[in-house]
């Protein structure tokens, strides 16, 4: 019997698990992007003061939203980690004003080191200035979890991937990370996470 309710609950556990995987890849696969109040370029790691490959991706696919006209303003998020002389936010900033953004339509927030507290800094920062509607811009496994916080702040939150490569490459290669973000973004979802 003890053996029984065991894997029931194991099985329930699997399913919930495959439909939160499900739901990553889902969200991560589509370019929800459309005219929005603001753009929201989630921080990544830079090497002194360069982006790295990730960061210059979701810095990429801000800039060609913003040249398509789908909003006035670009957010940089991402604090500085420890070593470092500069913010994400500020390294996006420089690398945004080089490809021609003009620096009246780029706003910093540069203290988060996680999702939450980067998206909750944007919530403060967006408030005064009437942002509701945002593009979120990450990885592809990345905005499932990033959507369900931003929306929980109150933003009317779509999605856009920065695509450095192929979904199914994404997947083959970041197996580590799409596995997080399936339990990630449950907890999320579920517990506030």
């Amino acid at each position: 019997m003890i053996l029984r309710r065991l894997s029931g609950a194991l099985g329930i556990i699997v399913v919930l698990w495959g439909g939160s995987l499900l739901a990553v890849l889902w969200v991560g696969a589509r370019d929800r992007a459309a005219p929005a109040d603001a753009i929201v370029v989630l921080g990544a790691a830079h090497y002194s003061g360069k982006p790295s490959p990730v960061l210059r991706a979701r810095l990429d696919q801000a800039l060609a939203l913003y040249r398509r006209g789908l909003a006035p303003r670009v957010i940089l998020t991402g604090g500085t980690a420890p070593g470092d002389r500069t913010s994400e936010a500020a390294v996006g900033r420089t690398y945004l004003r080089r490809a021609g953004v003009p620096a009246t339509a780029l706003l910093m927030e540069t203290e988060g080191r996680t999702t939450r507290s980067s998206l909750t800094a944007v919530a403060t920062l967006a408030a005064p200035l009437a942002i509701h509607r945002v593009i979120l811009v990450s990885d592809p496994f990345h905005l499932l979890r990033a959507r369900v916080i931003a929306t929980r702040l109150g933003f009317e939150a779509l999605t856009s991937p920065a695509h450095r490569l192929p979904l199914r490459t994404w997947i083959l290669s970041q197996p580590r990370y799409l596995l997080e973000e399936s339990i990630k973004a449950p907890l999320t979802l579920v517990l506030n996470y």
